[in-house]
Order: C-alpha cells, then structure tokens, then sequence
C-alpha cells in the first residue's frame, strides 16, 4: 500500500507539514520568550523581518493539509475495488482501525488551520500585533496534532492488509447496527431534517445580525456555536435522510457513496461549502473576541463582516443543495413532512 503514488503523497505531505511547523515551532518560541515591540535590538528586528517569512511557511502547510484532506478521501474512494467487502471509502476507513482516526485529526488541523490563518490575518492589519504571541502560542499547540496525524496516518497505510475481509457502508452506517454510525443512520428523518433547518435558519439569522455589528465579541461567539452545532446536525441529517433521497433508496445511509459520479457528485456540493461555511464561522468567532483592543478594532469589524458574508453564501449554498436533492428525489419517505 506504501507504494501507491496517493499514498506516498499523503505521507509526503503530512510529514513535509510536520517538518515545516517544526521549523515554525522554533520561531515561535523565541516570539513567544523575546518579542518586545518597543525595542530596537538586533534580536527584535530579526524577529520581526522573519514573522512574514514564517506566516508565509504556515499558510502554505495548512494549504496542503486541506489538500491532504482532500486527497485521502479521494484515495479512500478509489481503493475501494482493492479490500473485499469495499464498496466505497468505509469500507476502506473499517480496513483497519486508524483509518477514521485519520480521517477525524484531518478534519481537526482544517478547521484549526482555517481558524489561525484568520487570526494571523486580523494580527497583521494592526501595526502593534497585539496577538502576536496568541497566534504563535496557538501555532505551538499545533505540532504536536500535525506529528499526531502524521503518524497515525502512516500507522494505518502500513496496517491495511488487502487479505482481510473488510465491512462495507451498508453493514456500518445501518439503523439495526451498533456504535455511532449505526445511531446517527437511526435518527428519525423528520427529526432530523427538523433540526437541520432549524439549525440552518439560527446560523443565518446570527450570522446576518454579527453582520450588522462585527464588533461585538459576543455575537460573533454566538455565531461560531451556532456554525458548529449546525455543521454537526447537517452531517447527521445527510447520513440519516438527505443521503437516502440522493441515493433513492430507503436504507442507503452511506455518507460517502454521494461522492460517487453515479450521483452527480453531489457530495462535494454538499461537503465542500459545509466544511468551508463552518471554518469560517468558527473563525469569525475567534477573532471576533479581540474588537477591544483599539488597533484592532476596525479589522476585526472588516474581517468579521467579509468572511461572515462568505460563511452566509456557503451555508445557504448547502441548504440549497440540500434541499434540491430532497425536493428533485423520486423517494417518498414516511415520517417526513411533505
């Protein structure tokens, strides 16, 4: 498996990352022990010139973390044909017990990544960075979750084993199974649909009124939980309903048989804007908490409204993709309102 080109691109990348945020890692520890702003010493203005040097180092390794996420489900997908019993990126991720591991640190570094990219960004607009030793603090507590994933992935690549019989979406994510999956496939579809629209139209509205007053911490942290409680409810509903309409079969729950051309590849519709909406939500909420410090005041204003205004457009894009599938779908459920 090691000798796959996608596989040898996946380590590639999550070890490259791991390298480059440790040498980031050593920066930020003499920002972290010897930034002082007021001083004109050698050491400060080295510093200083090397901050964008490694802001830049940073960007680009969270840039090929959300390439890797990317690649590692298209890869899931696409050695489905090599376990037994795959017949898609479950069966894959089931081959051996690391895989959804991987998959959920993935997930973690993009949203964290998302988050200190905008954070760095609101820093930068402000000729005191005032958050200067936050983001690098914060940069600090990610090396250990990019080793973390890095190692977990390789774990799982040098585990799977294309002997081993492997369990495929239809037995895992079954509403007569055990463990989360099978209780997220179980959950009442109009229910479910109930509290993703619910969810929906809270995330909007908070995020139209955050909108109006960038400023206020409070509202910008309220749009980020609500983004987050959101994000969650989408994906149970996608896996508990809107998956089955796409799909038109009833018992169908598999959250990644969407990706598949045979559907449209309506999964990334739905996934990309999700995931994206989400980052940025959670990041307006982060930097949304700094309006009181005076040079910042009027970018956290900017930059909370800009990227609220692209969350908005990226949520209500799911929504409407969501809502095509279920309204364009030949399945009529039972339990469901219309």
């Amino acid at each position: 498996m090691l000798l796959s080109p996608a596989v040898l691109a996946l380590n590639g990348v999550s070890f490259t990352v791991t390298l480059m945020l440790v040498l980031a890692a050593g920066f930020a520890l003499q920002v972290v022990r010897h930034w002082d702003l007021t001083s004109g010493s050698e050491r400060q203005l080295e510093l200083e010139r090397r901050t964008y040097l490694i802001a830049t180092l940073v960007t680009w390794s969270f840039a090929a973390a959300v390439v890797s996420l990317l690649l590692f489900v298209y890869n899931a997908e696409q050695m489905a044909t090599q376990f037994v019993g795959a017949m898609c990126a479950t069966g894959v991720l089931n081959a051996h017990p690391l895989g959804w591991p991987t998959l959920f640190l993935k997930i973690l570094i993009f949203f964290a990544g998302a988050a200190w990219l905008m954070l760095n960004r609101l820093d930068n607009q402000a000729p005191d960075y005032p958050l200067v030793r936050v983001k690098y603090w914060l940069l600090l507590g990610f090396l250990p979750l990019a080793a973390l994933e890095a190692g977990v992935q390789l774990g799982y690549f040098l585990g799977l084993d294309p002997d081993v019989i492997t369990s495929c979406c239809g037995s895992l994510f079954t509403a007569d199974g055990d463990g989360v999956a099978a209780t997220v496939a179980a959950l009442d579809p109009g229910w479910s649909l109930a509290a993703m629209y619910g969810l929906g139209l809270s995330v909007l509205g908070l995020g139209t009124v955050h909108g109006w007053r960038a400023r206020r911490g409070a509202s910008g942290v309220g749009f980020a939980l609500s983004g987050a409680l959101a994000f969650a409810a989408a994906l149970a509903a996608i896996v508990s309903c809107v998956a089955l309409y796409v799909y038109e079969h009833p018992h169908h729950h598999c959250p990644f048989c969407i990706l598949k051309g045979g559907h449209g590849f309506i999964g990334y519709w739905l996934y990309l804007p999700l995931f994206t909406a989400t980052a940025l939500s959670l990041g307006v909420g982060l930097i949304s908490g700094w309006g009181h410090i005076p040079s910042l005041t009027a970018a956290v204003q900017a930059d909370g409204q800009r990227f609220t205004a692209a969350a908005l457009a990226l949520f209500a894009l799911f929504y409407g993709v969501a809502t095509y599938a279920i309204l364009t779908s030949n399945l009529t459920m039972t339990g469901v309102w219309w």
